[in-house]
């Protein structure tokens, strides 16, 4: 569940994925709305091939309290302290899990993905925001508020640009894919002339998307070229960091801006090597997400298959 879409799979134990359906959030019908959505689309989603579930996992773009599956607070969502683990078992009667949305795409990348065999890998995925997730010594981090794997919101620029959270300077800030956008935006505004294509593709300047700058880098366009270039870098500076904290062998690099562009993964490899300590470093592979947009669906039904064995 993140700031855009809603995307609800059937997947069995062996993290296959059955089937699938993908709608939008519609943040305008306010949590309760949202999640009535969720319950007919999962109810929808197990009519269609006549199955039952023995649990669901839910990925939210936020931070949870672990024991309650309580939304604390979702930056992309404007949502504050919502029992979404509560209301869904009230209304599908299965008990629920709720994690970080990049947290289960982590931990199905490592049990079925890019990161399998692996005991050390971080993720970051950079859909409409940025999130991570780490499995150290083949654990996945949690923290002490269940809050760890934020790499999104780590500082990158000192006095930055404002964040959706209440700092300025976040990674996010700057490769996010709202940021993305808002980037675009200014560059073309400031000059309409080198942003028509990107204005053509939009239709105005104030509808750029990040899809609108992958559509124009995919065309070849300067602009979209430069403001991709620009974004590798930044990137590549927040890798640097987490790199030298964490030393993973694995960085896994997801999401919908990775999806539409692959070449970040090659533009931000040599920049990282370059500017991460050797030792932290040198047997780093960084790759794309194997699962694609299916990652955090088996994470999360993942997940919840664990807890309802744990259960048991």
């Amino acid at each position: 569940m993140g700031g855009t879409k809603i995307e609800v799979s059937l997947v069995d134990e062996s993290g296959h994925v059955i089937t699938s359906s993908r709608i939008p959030t519609q943040l305008e019908k306010g949590p309760d709305g949202v999640i009535d959505t969720i319950v007919d689309c999962i109810r929808n989603c197990l009519g269609r091939v006549n199955k039952s579930a023995k649990c669901l996992g839910i990925g939210v773009a936020g931070q949870i309290e672990k024991d309650t599956g309580v939304i604390l607070y979702s930056p992309n969502l404007y949502w504050h302290d919502i029992p979404i683990g509560k209301k869904l078992e009230e209304a599908l009667s299965i008990p629920v899990i709720v994690t970080n949305d990049v947290r289960a795409a982590t931990y199905g990348e490592w049990l079925y993905g890019a990161g399998q065999r692996v005991d050390d890998i971080v993720c970051i995925f950079i859909g409409t925001g940025v999130g991570g997730g780490a499995i150290i010594g083949g654990r996945l981090l949690e923290g002490h508020n269940n809050s760890a794997g934020e790499l999104g919101h780590m500082t990158i620029i000192r006095n930055g640009r404002k964040c959706h959270c209440p700092n300025s300077g976040c990674l996010e800030a700057y490769v996010g894919g709202w940021a993305i956008a808002e980037r675009a935006q200014e560059m073309a505004g400031n000059n309409p002339t080198e942003g028509q294509t990107l204005i053509s593709l939009a239709g105005s300047i104030d509808t750029i998307t990040a899809a609108t700058v992958t559509k124009a880098y995919n065309l070849g366009n300067p602009l979209a070229q430069r403001i991709v270039q620009e974004t590798s870098q930044y990137l590549a500076a927040g890798i640097v960091a987490i790199v030298n904290a964490f030393n993973p062998h694995l960085l896994i690099l997801g999401g919908g801006v990775i999806q539409g562009i692959p070449a970040y993964v090659s533009m931000v490899d040599p920049l990282v090597r370059s500017n991460a300590l050797e030792t932290a470093s040198a047997d780093l592979c960084i790759v794309k997400a194997a699962l694609g947009g299916k990652a955090a669906v088996v994470g999360a039904a993942a997940l919840a298959q664990q807890k309802l064995e744990i259960q048991s």
